[in-house]
Protein backbone atom coordinates (compact mmCIF):
# COMPACT_ATOMS: atom_id res chain seq x y z
CA UNK A 1 0.00 0.00 0.00
CA UNK A 2 1.30 3.45 -0.86
CA UNK A 3 1.89 5.99 1.88
CA UNK A 4 -0.66 8.29 0.24
CA UNK A 5 -3.32 5.59 0.33
CA UNK A 6 -2.76 4.73 3.98
CA UNK A 7 -2.66 8.40 4.93
CA UNK A 8 -6.00 8.99 3.24
CA UNK A 9 -7.57 6.00 5.01
CA UNK A 10 -6.48 7.15 8.46
CA UNK A 11 -6.84 10.90 7.96
CA UNK A 12 -3.26 12.12 8.13
CA UNK A 13 -0.73 13.55 5.67
CA UNK A 14 1.58 11.31 3.67
CA UNK A 15 4.54 12.83 5.51
CA UNK A 16 3.16 11.54 8.80
CA UNK A 17 3.18 7.97 7.48
CA UNK A 18 6.72 8.45 6.16
CA UNK A 19 7.88 9.73 9.54
CA UNK A 20 6.25 6.76 11.26
CA UNK A 21 8.11 4.39 8.96
CA UNK A 22 11.42 6.14 9.67
CA UNK A 23 10.86 6.11 13.43
CA UNK A 24 10.80 9.90 13.61
CA UNK A 25 7.24 10.10 14.92
CA UNK A 26 5.31 8.23 17.59
CA UNK A 27 1.65 7.83 16.70
CA UNK A 28 -1.19 8.75 18.98
CA UNK A 29 -3.19 5.83 20.28
CA UNK A 30 -6.03 6.78 17.93
CA UNK A 31 -3.74 6.83 14.90
CA UNK A 32 -2.15 3.51 15.87
CA UNK A 33 -5.63 2.01 16.32
CA UNK A 34 -6.78 3.32 12.92
CA UNK A 35 -3.71 1.95 11.14
CA UNK A 36 -4.18 -1.44 12.78
CA UNK A 37 -7.83 -1.47 11.67
CA UNK A 38 -6.82 -0.79 8.05
CA UNK A 39 -4.60 -3.89 8.09
CA UNK A 40 -6.99 -5.99 10.25
CA UNK A 41 -4.34 -6.68 12.90
CA UNK A 42 -3.74 -5.69 16.51
CA UNK A 43 -1.77 -2.58 17.39
CA UNK A 44 0.95 -4.79 18.91
CA UNK A 45 1.54 -6.46 15.55
CA UNK A 46 2.49 -3.11 14.01
CA UNK A 47 3.96 -1.03 16.84
CA UNK A 48 6.31 -1.90 19.68
CA UNK A 49 7.37 0.09 22.72
CA UNK A 50 11.08 0.70 23.15
CA UNK A 51 12.54 2.12 26.33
Amino acid sequence: MKQEDLAAKVGVRRETIGNLEKGKYNPSLVLAWNIAKVFHVSIEEIFTVEE
